[in-house]
């Protein structure tokens, strides 16, 4: 810390020796009193008292004066440190003590300044990286107001406006049906909103945390319609060589048997015909196999909606893979092709089975609202990272060595047929849970 030069007295000292001079003064006139009134100590001690007495007291405010407004000033400083305000300081004349004080003061409220100027600074970084980033960010709070809303969330939400102090519910309330579902589902997941050429596919992430004491909930909302689409660029170029792969695979040795068969014909030496023969019925039926499972995803044809009864359709489900039902069945049939709705549900049963979850705990959950129908189908496997999320229902996308990735966008490409849609979310405690969200109602 910085000194002053100069002589340094300290308060002891200056006060031992005002109170050292006042009691000389009172001896000095007591003394020359007594020489010119003797005799007469009551009338010397009265005269004295009149004389020292004011003398002292101004003395002492002279002094005491300055330090109390010293006090005062420091009392206001403080309070303006309370309120954020770091930008006085104090000054002090005299090199003692108080001096000291002062300067630690003045040196805190330096410190302060700066930390609070790197802080604002810091803030604003993060505003500016918060505001421009392309993920719509919402946290909001236990009660369900909106604390805070990056732009990217005011443009999806709001049309720009601000959101703050609102209540969510009335946000979402103008929002598309398939963002304030997704929001009240719960978890992390992805989404599909608008029609035809206009949708739009996002991914949702929420997490909770206390902040000043209270619970908060953070949204971020991913925009993925342009990422997905570049996946899908490059998956029809993976399939295409996929396919050429399983073609050249196939073609290459029945050009070969035939060319043999040729040859022994030729010969004729034909008791290894059947033998080639039936190779190359195998390896016909094979790729025959193999071609069909590609364009039965191609060629879905349009559903034929007719009234389902539930109990024979999860009769006949149960007959071909594990599941267990939850909840109750709808006592009125859903309106949906059986044939491709057992097909979906189908590829989502096993997609559970294969995702490592215990075979007893495949739910399987079928629920109606007016107009909607809700299947869901959920596991206690391991879930789905981020990156699959994203990529999960893009045709031929696959994380498994022998998997086709047609499963679940067969599933999507059936519940889009009959006008609904799908969504994928990741279970609290792990696993899946895949919903499918179609119209329940007669065709018109």
């Amino acid at each position: 810390m910085k000194r002053r030069s100069g002589i340094r007295l300290s308060l002891v000292t200056r006060w031992s020796a005002l109170v050292g001079t006042l009691l000389a003064l009172g001896i000095i006139i007591a003394l020359a009193l007594d020489h010119f009134l003797p005799g007469r100590p009551w009338l010397v001690f009265a005269i004295c008292m009149v004389c020292v007495v004011p003398i002292s007291i101004i003395t002492m405010r002279s002094q005491i004066q300055p330090i109390l407004s010293l006090f005062r000033a420091l009392e206001g400083t403080v309070a303006s440190y309370k309120d954020g305000d770091f930008s006085l300081s104090l000054h002090w004349q005299q090199n003692d003590e108080l001096a000291d004080l002062i300067e630690a003061h003045n040196a805190l409220g330096d410190v302060l300044r700066e930390q609070r100027l790197g802080l604002v600074q810091r803030e604003l970084l993060l505003d500016t990286m918060v505001q421009n980033t392309p993920v719509a960010m919402l946290l909001v709070a236990d009660a369900g107001a909106i604390v805070y809303a990056n732009a990217a969330a005011r443009r999806l939400l709001n049309d720009g406006r601000k959101m703050e102090g609102h209540q969510l519910k009335d946000i979402l309330a103008g929002s598309a049906p398939a963002l304030s579902e997704a929001l009240g589902r719960g978890g992390d997941g992805l989404f599909s909103a608008g029609d035809g050429e206009d949708e739009e596919v996002y991914h949702l992430a929420r997490s909770h945390f206390n902040l000043n004491g209270r619970k908060h909930e953070l949204l971020l909302l991913r925009q993925l319609t342009s990422e997905l689409r570049r996946q899908e660029v490059q998956t029809w170029k993976k399939v295409i060589r996929v396919i050429s792969h399983e073609l050249n695979n196939s073609l290459a040795p029945l050009t070969s048997l035939a060319h043999s068969g040729a040859e022994l014909v030729r010969r004729g030496q034909t008791e290894r015909l059947p033998q080639i023969l039936a190779t190359i019925e195998e390896r016909t039926r094979h790729l025959e196999s193999f071609i069909l499972g590609y364009a039965r995803f191609a060629k879905l044809p349009s559903p034929h909606v007719e009234p389902c009864s539930w109990d024979g359709f999860i009769a006949q489900l149960a007959n071909q893979v594990r599941f267990r039902l939850t909840g109750e069945l709808p006592a009125e049939p859903g309106w949906v092709d059986p044939a491709q709705m057992e097909q979906a549900l189908l590829n989502l049963l096993k997609n559970a089975h294969e995702s490592g979850s215990p075979p007893d705990q495949v739910e399987l959950n079928i629920r109606t609202a007016p107009g909607t129908l809700r299947i869901e189908v959920a596991d206690r496997g391991t879930g789905m990272n981020d990156a699959v999320l994203t990529n999960a229902l893009v045709p031929f996308y696959s994380t498994k060595r022998s998997g086709t990735g047609l499963g679940l966008a067969l599933a999507r490409e059936i519940a889009e047929a009959h006008g609904g849609r799908i969504t994928l979310a990741n279970r609290d405690g792990g696993g899946l849970n895949v919903t499918l969200i179609l119209p329940n109602a007669p065709p018109h």
